[in-house]
């Protein structure tokens, strides 16, 4: 027997449960498929290594879909400045020492309680499929993947691997960076692997939880400290944290063969003079980045969004924000289809979305590869340009705001000079 749906969604991670809860509050009958169930969260455990910054934008979006309140009742942590500044010794340094360097992007001075929060992945995911729970038409299909995809004029029929068959007028893909359904329908794409890799680290460290996230930069690439929770009771004096540390795979690789104590030596020396004094690591985990863009966003009755569709240099954190900036997008323009003739798949609508989207997703592609080259080298010359960069946006507040405005999702312009700098960056112009 086939069971029938308005909208099959694969993929239910934080994209594709936002996309499940708006769909099915819009009336329309979804089915969420994942192999994997829904993470579950106790609140006395350690923080799931892997966390986001989500953007005050997403807070909104998560907020209208009933999530941000159940984040809040199981953990986040606000945080209202974030530094950056250049660690790189060069002679050229003393010209333009760190402290007219280093750029602080300040929620007082926008007027906003804060500028984001850093959420763990699991917990945001557990705070979608409990919204998605609740959505009467949302039926959730946990524990097979997707076998097959076929589709006709009228409907695309899936095949999971246990055998059970649904079918639907539309598929939307938000498995991820690797996707099946992009596989499936047919769409390829540019990529571009960066010699660096990412580092994450769970720490516990000594002192209150901080307000702060900062990233110091080097030629190997940045350092970034993310502010977490408390660590309560059981470890009273001490907070949460997670770092961020990107360098060459050999770096890395001779990091993840230490122990936890020789690690975390090796983190307190090597990280920028700001960084707490850590009492214990927790968890480690390492990956390559690659920037990566779908040819084109949908194909027939398979439709991309989030990673499955573009993924960035984590650089700043943004990648989950745009896959939910493409949630948002993608919601209403079904929802205009299916107002116009009763087809979420409407060709018209599919491409507004690509549209919309593709160009948004390539600014803060392009964003991430200019701080990406610009601080990622030892040339002098451009060691000094950045330095000269840095120093200008400290000293001309309105520019800077416009940045964090942009970064924050409240404006969706990309500041003029910004905008200007990555239409010059090479190999970009295929994306």
């Amino acid at each position: 027997m086939t069971q029938a749906f308005d909208i099959v969604i694969v993929g239910a991670g934080m994209v594709g449960a936002a996309l499940a809860t708006g769909l099915g509050r819009e009336g329309l009958s979804v089915a969420m498929i994942d192999r994997a169930s829904a993470p579950e969260f106790t609140p006395r455990t350690a923080p799931d290594i892997r966390v986001s910054a989500l953007s005050v934008g997403s807070e909104r979006y998560l907020d209208s879909l009933g999530a941000w309140s159940r984040i809040l009742d199981m953990r986040a942590t606000p945080y209202r400045r974030l530094a950056v500044w250049d660690e790189t010794p060069h002679p050229l340094s003393r010209l333009v020492p760190r402290r007219l360097t280093e750029v602080t992007f300040d929620a007082m001075d926008l007027g906003a309680p804060h500028l984001g929060h850093i959420v763990e992945n699991s917990v945001t995911q557990q705070a979608l499929w409990q919204a998605a729970r609740g959505e009467p038409g949302v039926t959730i299909l946990a524990g097979s993947g997707v076998a097959s995809v076929t589709q006709d004029e009228e409907q695309a029929t899936i095949t999971l691997e246990d055998g059970q068959m649904l079918s639907a007028r539309l598929v939307i893909g938000a498995d991820g960076a690797q996707s099946r359904i992009r596989d499936m329908a047919g769409i390829g794409v540019t990529r571009d692997q960066y010699g660096q890799q990412a580092m994450v680290i769970s720490v516990r460290y000594r002192g209150t939880v901080e307000d702060i996230t900062w990233q110091g930069f080097y030629p190997s690439g940045p350092r970034a400290f993310l502010p977490l929770h408390s660590a309560g009771e059981a470890f009273p004096g001490e907070s949460w944290a997670s770092l961020v540390w990107y360098d060459s795979p050999e770096q890395l690789a001779h990091l993840k063969s230490l122990d936890d104590e020789a690690l975390r030596a090796e983190i307190q020396s090597a990280f920028p003079e700001d960084l707490p004094l850590l009492t214990h690591i927790d968890a480690r985990a390492s990956f390559p980045i690659a920037r990566q863009h779908a040819k084109h966003y949908f194909s027939g009755r398979k439709v991309l969004a989030g990673d499955a569709a573009h993924t960035i240099n984590p650089l700043a954190g943004q990648g989950v924000n745009l896959g939910f900036q493409d949630a948002q997008s993608l919601q209403a323009m079904i929802r205009e289809a299916v107002r116009a003739d009763g087809d979420p798949a409407n060709p018209h609508w599919l491409a507004r979305y690509e549209q919309e989207r593709r160009p948004a997703n390539r600014r803060m592609m392009m964003t991430m590869d200019l701080f990406y080259h610009l601080f990622s080298n030892r040339i002098p010359p451009v060691h000094l340009l950045r330095n000269l960069g840095l120093g200008t946006a400290r000293a001309l507040p309105f520019a800077r705001n416009r940045v964090a405005r942009y970064a924050m999702g409240i404006d969706d312009q990309l500041p003029a000079v910004l905008k200007q700098l990555t239409e010059r960056l090479p190999g970009l112009g295929q994306l």
